[in-house]
């Protein structure tokens, strides 16, 4: 037996309400592998299921299992599974495409209709001792990784495929529009791609401050401020205007301030999840040639923010400001939605906690 973290949602048992229960240990099928978790991140869909019962056009019907940033350790390998073997380190990339359709064969897996992600409705997430997952959607953490890091390679895939559809590379200068968790992996990624100079923009100061910490040139404070001020005190503060722009808020604001900001033929990507409809000035996208690009999550990412967090280039764990037990789960979404944290993360196999942390967990989970 082992326990997940469930969220029940009308008509069940009321939002909000996270109960853990007690299920058999699944077993792995041809091409699978039953992983033991280690470290799972709330991320801000998490927080939106819990809270909303819904994230975008994804609706929480019946009790939802979350979790997709996840790391594990192989416990058994189902058929057919030579990649991998018992004891080995991974970390999960938590949508699994069904690898046939064209989407798929064409290398833009993300985008096929028949994906399966951990932790979006009615697929269960991560947030448990055992999970099975295809082997080869796992991929094997380098002793020098740590369980936490190989949690954290899920955020930073989306910053990496961000950066990628923004085009940035050495010299770009690079805006991030919102200084969340994923803002801040974008600026760490576009720092090793040999961006800059980077600015980023918030209406919270202390985020404002952490992004100077990772390496941004110039942080802009847009609270109270219309867009044209917002985007007068950005061009004032940047040598050039940005030709890569990641909106990474959701905000209306945001996208407005990067129309007016970008450079001409300047590229958009829109990161962030915001309103279903944002009002956009148009005639100045079209007069300056950008290019408004959606991202949605990512494919063929994991290898390179594996690659660059094994080799020291991005470093992830600063952004992990808050630790919680499994038992502690209700605390850490409560943490993750008050906004008191950066990347809040749960240690799932306790028996690797630090003993102070390890005391606060008792009694274990079986």
């Amino acid at each position: 037996m082992h326990c997940r973290i469930l969220i029940y949602l009308p008509p069940f048992f009321g939002r909000h309400s996270l109960v853990q229960e007690q299920r058999t240990i699944p077993q792995p099928g041809p091409g699978e592998v039953l992983l033991r978790v280690a470290s799972v991140g709330i991320c801000g869909s998490d927080v939106h299921y819990w809270w909303r019962g819904r994230t975008a056009r994804f609706v929480v019907e019946a009790p939802l299992v979350l979790g997709h940033e996840s790391s594990a350790t192989v416990v058994a390998c189902g058929p057919y599974v030579h990649s991998l073997k018992p004891g080995d380190r991974v970390a999960i990339e938590p949508g699994v495409p069904c690898r046939r359709c064209d989407h798929c064969r064409s290398g833009r897996y993300n985008v096929c209709p028949h994906v399966r992600f951990c932790a979006t409705p009615p697929v269960d997430g991560t947030l448990t001792r055992y999970y099975v997952h295809p082997a080869d959607f796992c991929f094997k953490l380098p002793d020098s990784v740590s369980d936490e890091e190989g949690a954290m390679l899920e955020p930073l895939a989306v910053a990496v495929y961000s950066c990628k559809r923004a085009e940035v590379g050495p010299g770009t200068p690079v805006l991030v529009l919102g200084a969340g968790p994923i803002g801040l992996v974008a600026v760490l990624t576009a720092k090793a791609m040999g961006a800059g100079p980077i600015c980023v923009t918030d209406i919270n100061e202390k985020r404002l401050q952490f992004a100077k910490e990772l390496g941004a040139h110039y942080t802009v404070n847009v609270s109270g401020r219309s867009t044209k001020e917002a985007a007068d005190e950005i061009l004032s503060v940047m040598p050039d205007p940005p030709t890569a722009l990641l909106e990474c808020s959701g905000a209306d604001s945001s996208y407005q301030i990067s129309i007016l900001v970008g450079a001409p033929q300047s590229i958009l990507v829109t990161v962030g999840r915001g309103k279903p409809e944002v009002t956009l000035p148009m005639t100045l996208v079209t007069v300056k040639e950008m290019d408004i690009r959606g991202i949605f999550r990512y494919a063929n990412c994991y290898p390179v923010a594996l690659s660059l967090v094994a080799c020291g280039r991005v470093d992830v764990r600063p952004l992990i400001t808050h630790r919680f037990t499994l038992r502690q789960v209700e605390d850490a979404f409560h943490a993750a939605k008050e906004g008191v944290a950066i990347k809040v993360m749960i240690r799932v196999q306790q028996e690797n906690f630090p003993t102070a942390v390890q005391d606060q967990a008792a009694p274990a989970l079986v």
